[in-house]
């Protein structure tokens, strides 16, 4: 590839593997409303704002939260109101860390394969 091209990129997205597959299909789709895009055999892809979230039935949990060291990765939700979404995700039986900083509100949250989600205020103007 010369030095002066370019990736012709069309979509962006994130893979997940996951061995708690079922559980977590229903966690992104139903609980935060994910809608999806479709389905193959081990693998359902969500549609994530512009991209995707694929979750494909493959993975490692240590019985709870991962830790950093076994997955660095945080999938960040951007939501309006954060405080009014961690009480919903909390009515749904989910544990939420909300915090405000000077940098805006986050709440940090779990999915059922120990994977770190969070939610960030949608009113950061960077992201508008």
């Amino acid at each position: 590839m010369p030095a002066d091209s370019k990736l012709d990129v069309t979509a962006h997205g994130v893979v997940l593997s996951t061995e708690q597959f079922d559980a977590c299909v229903e966690f992104y789709h139903l609980t935060l409303g994910l809608p999806v895009w479709f389905t193959k055999e081990n693998l359902v892809c969500l549609r994530f704002g512009g991209g995707y979230l694929m979750l494909q039935k493959v993975g490692y949990n240590a019985g709870g939260r991962k830790s950093v060291a076994q997955n660095p990765t945080k999938l960040r939700f951007h939501v309006k109101e954060v405080d009014v979404a961690s009480k919903v995700l909390e009515a749904q039986g989910l544990s939420v860390d909300y915090q405000e900083f000077y940098w805006g509100t986050i709440a940090t949250f779990h999915d059922p394969d120990g994977n770190v989600c969070e939610l960030k205020n949608a009113s950061d103007p960077f992201f508008l």
